[in-house]
């Protein structure tokens, strides 16, 4: 979930979400993707969804919440914004 925007982002606005179902987003629910936030999350992603703890991970104090951000630094360097996103895992039906 799109926590919070720093800037200016044309994608993302706090509460907007990504829903991975094990190793796939789902469409019905997900806001649209955005490749560079996707390239930030995904080498922590594969792990996180096999059960490592993101406390392990090192991006949460937490073993089911973590935190991760896009790589645009925003301005001044930059006219776009850097978006901090929520990682939860929830446990699959």
């Amino acid at each position: 979930m799109v926590e919070e925007v720093r800037g200016k982002c044309p994608i993302y606005k706090p509460g907007d979400s990504i829903v991975f179902e094990r190793f796939y987003i789902s469409s019905r629910e997900s806001s649209r993707v955005c490749m560079h936030a996707l390239s930030a999350m995904l080498t922590l992603l594969s792990a996180f969804i096999k059960g490592v703890s993101a406390v392990d991970l090192g991006i949460g104090e937490q073993p089911d919440v973590g935190w991760v951000q896009c790589p645009d630094p925003g301005p001044p360097r930059t006219c776009g914004g850097t978006v901090v996103f929520k990682l939860v895992r929830e446990p699959m039906p």
